[in-house]
C-alpha cells in the first residue's frame, strides 16, 4: 500500500516548508530511527514506536511496537483503528500527525508538524540564562559564608551539644538515651553491627570522651563475662605481632599521632561497617602472631602454629599427676606420645570389659535388654554425655558398675545389706557392727533345762570354752574387713589399696579416684559433632587396653589422630596423612581468642543445635591445679 507523508518545517520568518514523500510499503513505521517511514527526531519517541497498516480501503490500524503508548485524538492508546475519511490526530512526543485523504491522489496522507522543542540539541538554547538562579539567591560571598555557618552549626555545634547532654550516661551498662533524633549521630560513619544494634543512637556508650578514640574500659562496661584477656601482658601481646613495616608502619604512626594506640579491642572488633553479623574468625587472624612466634618472642613456651593440616604442634593433654591434700586431683601438662599414662587410682581395664568372648560378655548375653548391645558391653553402657553433649559425665559406680559389681555382704529376712561405696570408714564400721550384733550360740549344757552330769568339771570346761568364744568373736569382723580390702576383695579388685590408714579404716587407705573430664583444656572438642563416628574411630586402642592408667585420647597424628579427618583451613595436609573425607579446620574451630570454658564463637548460620554447655561437675576441672614445684 502507498502512504503520503508530508513533513512541515518552519523558517526563521515563520513561513512553512512542506516536504512531500510517498512511502510504498505494506506497513508505515513511526519512530526515531532514521529508516522509519515517519521519522521523528525526538527523544520522547522510541526508535520504532508504532506501525500503521491498512485493514481495508477506508480503515487503518495503528498499534505500538513496544509498550510505549501514543495519543489518538487526545487519548492515550497502544492500538486504535483510524477512519481515513473522518481523519484523526496523533501525538508522539513534541510532534502532531494529522490523517486525511489527499484530494489529488486519494491516498491516506499523514501531515507531521513539530509543536514543541524536542530537546536541547534541537533548538539553540542559552544554557547560562535558562538555568541560572542568580536572580533568586543571594550573592556568592553571602551564600558561601551562610553555608559554612550552617555546616558548623549542624555538624559541629549541635553534635557537641547533643553529646555533652548525655555524657553522664557514659560507662553505665544499662543507661540509654530517650528515643528520637540526636545531633551527634551525624558523625557516625556507618551502621553498627547486629550485636550492637541496641546501642544505635547512644554514642556516649562507647565514645566516652570527645575527640578521643574508643578505649577498652568502654567495652568492658558491658563485656564483663565474655571478653577475657588473651594474655595479661598487653605489651607482650603487641610484641608478638611484630612491628609493622611499609605502609602499615606509616598507618601505625599516623594512628599514634592522633591518639589511637595499638592493642585496643577496636583493633579487631571494628564498628560502623554495616548492620550485618560478625563474620567467622579467619585463620590469618591467629597466624599473624602464632606463625613465627618464637622469632619475635624467643622466651615463649608456645610452639609456632600456622595451619592445622601442615604446621601445628603436637597436642599437650592435661594428665592426672596425683591427688592433693584436699582430695582433689592434680594435673600436669605433657606432650602427647604413645603409651602415656596417668594416675587415676583405678584398676579398670577397657579390654576386659569390651571383650566379646569372656565371662563379662557371657553375662551380657544372659541379660538381654539390660545393656546397649546383646553380645557384650559397649561404651554407652558406662559413658553418658552431659547436657550439652560436648563431654561425658563422670562414671558413677551406683549407675554404671553396681549392676555387676555388687557390694552386698549380708542377707536378713530377704533384705540385702550393702556396703557404702566411697566411704571406707563406714565400710569398716558397718562390718564391725554386723558381727557385734550377735553372740555365739549358748551351749545347751549351760542352760537351766540341761541335764546335769555328776560332777562340775564338765560344766566348768563348757563355760570356759564359751567365754573364750565370746572374747575372740570380734576378730571375725577384722577378718572380714581384711578380706574386703585385701587381694580378691570387693574394694581391691577396682581400687588402689594401701596401708597406713587410721583406726577408722582398720589401717587401710583407698586412693581417691580421679576421672579426667577434659584432657585438652586449651582447645575445644565436642563429642556431639562427632556422634556419627564410632568411638573406636578415635579411641583405637580402647578395645585392647589392659592398663587402667593408659591415656586413650588420640594425638594429632597416627591412628585415630585428628589429622585423619581434619585438614587446614584451605584444605592443606601433610603428604603422610591419609584423609578419606577431609574437614576444613581453621583455628577458630577449636580455639578462641577470648578463652573461657565454652565453645568457640561461631556465626549464627554456622551453629548447630543449642549452645554447648559445660556440665556443672566439670566446672572446677577446667581450672587445672598443678602439683607444687620441687624445691
Amino acid at each position: 500500500m502507498s502512504f503520503v507523508v508530508r513533513q512541515i518545517a518552519l523558517k526563521s520568518s515563520g513561513e512553512e516548508i512542506v516536504r512531500r514523500a510517498v512511502v510504498e510499503e505494506p506497513m508505515l513505521v513511526i519512530g526515531r530511527d532514521g529508516s522509519s517511514g515517519i521519522h521523528l527526531p525526538d527523544l520522547a519517541v522510541d526508535p520504532r514506536h508504532a506501525r500503521i497498516r491498512a485493514i481495508d480501503a477506508d480503515t487503518l490500524l495503528i498499534e505500538s511496537i513496544g509498550e510505549q503508548p501514543f495519543i489518538v485524538n487526545g487519548r492515550s492508546a497502544t492500538s486504535s483503528e483510524l477512519e481515513i475519511a473522518t481523519g484523526a490526530e496523533l501525538a508522539f512526543g513534541g510532534h502532531r500527525i494529522t490523517l486525511a485523504r489527499e484530494a489529488e491522489s486519494g491516498l491516506p496522507a499523514f501531515t507531521v508538524r513539530r509543536v514543541e522543542a524536542v530537546s536541547e540539541s534541537a533548538e539553540a538554547i542559552d544554557i547560562g540564562s535558562a538555568y541560572t538562579l542568580q536572580k533568586l539567591l543571594p550573592g556568592k560571598r553571602i551564600s558561601a559564608w551562610g553555608f559554612a555557618a550552617l555546616m558548623l552549626l549542624a555538624f559541629l555545634a549541635v553534635p557537641i551539644w547533643s553529646w555533652a547532654t548525655y555524657q553522664p550516661l557514659a560507662l553505665h551498662k544499662d543507661a540509654r538515651r530517650p528515643a528520637g533524633m540526636h545531633g551527634d549521630t551525624a558523625w557516625s560513619s556507618g551502621n553498627l553491627s547486629l550485636a550492637h544494634k541496641n546501642l544505635n543512637g547512644d554514642c556516649q556508650a562507647c565514645h566516652v570522651q570527645p575527640f578521643v578514640a574508643v578505649r577498652d574500659n568502654a567495652c568492658m562496661t558491658c563485656h564483663t563475662q565474655d571478653a577475657h584477656q588473651h594474655i595479661a601482658n598487653s605489651a607482650r601481646l603487641l610484641k608478638a605481632r611484630g612491628e609493622p613495616t611499609g605502609f602499615a608502619g606509616f598507618q601505625r604512626a599516623i594512628a599514634n599521632a592522633f591518639n589511637k594506640p595499638a592493642g585496643r579491642c577496636v583493633d579487631c572488633h571494628t564498628e560502623h561497617e554495616g548492620a550485618g553479623a560478625m563474620p567467622a574468625t579467619q585463620q590469618k587472624f591467629c597466624t599473624t602472631c602464632h606463625d613465627g612466634l618464637k622469632t619475635r618472642l624467643p622466651d615463649t613456651k608456645i610452639a609456632d602454629a600456622a595451619d592445622f593440616g601442615t604446621a601445628h604442634p603436637q597436642f599437650r593433654p592435661m594428665l592426672v599427676a596425683g591427688i592433693g591434700g584436699d582430695g582433689k586431683p592434680l594435673f600436669q601438662r605433657a606432650v602427647w606420645q604413645e603409651g602415656m599414662k596417668e594416675n587415676t587410682g583405678l584398676k579398670f581395664t577397657h579390654a576386659q570389659h569390651l571383650s566379646k568372648t569372656n565371662g563379662i560378655a557371657q553375662m551380657v548375653r544372659r541379660r538381654p535388654g539390660a545393656f546397649a548391645a546383646n553380645d557384650s558391653l559397649g561404651c554407652k553402657d558406662c559413658h553418658q554425655t552431659d547436657s550439652g553433649g560436648a563431654r561425658f559425665k563422670p562414671v558413677e559406680m551406683e549407675k554404671a558398675c553396681q549392676s555387676c559389681h555388687s557390694l552386698t555382704f549380708d542377707e536378713i529376712g530377704g533384705t540385702f545389706r550393702t556396703l557404702r561405696h566411697g566411704e571406707p570408714d563406714q565400710v569398716v564400721a558397718d562390718l564391725r557392727a554386723a558381727f557385734r550384733g550377735g553372740m555365739p550360740p549358748r551351749p545347751a549344757s549351760l542352760s537351766g533345762m540341761a541335764r546335769r552330769i555328776p560332777g562340775a568339771a564338765a560344766q566348768q570346761s563348757t563355760a570356759a570354752d564359751y567365754a573364750r568364744a565370746v572374747h575372740f568373736y570380734p576378730l571375725q569382723a577384722d577378718e572380714a574387713v581384711a578380706q574386703i580390702f585385701g587381694k580378691g576383695g570387693m574394694c581391691y579388685d577396682c581400687h588402689t589399696i594401701g596401708r597406713g590408714g587410721g583406726a577408722a579404716t582398720a589401717g587401710f587407705t583407698v586412693q581417691k579416684v580421679a576421672q579426667n573430664g577434659r584432657y585438652y583444656d586449651k582447645g575445644w572438642f565436642d563429642h556431639k559433632d562427632h556422634r556419627k563416628s564410632e568411638c573406636a574411630t578415635c579411641h583405637v586402642k580402647a578395645a585392647t587396653s589392659n592398663d587402667a592408667n593408659a591415656v586413650l585420647v588420640p594425638g594429632i597424628d597416627g591412628a585415630g589422630g585428628c589429622r585423619s579427618c581434619h585438614v587446614g583451613e584451605g584444605g592443606a595436609k601433610l603428604a603422610t596423612a591419609h584423609v578419606k573425607e577431609p574437614v576444613a579446620s581453621g583455628c577458630a574451630m577449636c580455639h578462641e581468642y577470648h578463652m573461657d570454658n565454652g565453645a568457640p564463637w561461631k556465626p549464627a548460620d554456622k551453629r548447630k543445635g543449642p549452645a554447648l554447655l559445660t556440665a556443672a561437675w566439670d566446672a572446677d576441672r577446667f581450672r587445672p591445679r598443678h602439683p607444687p614445684a620441687p624445691r
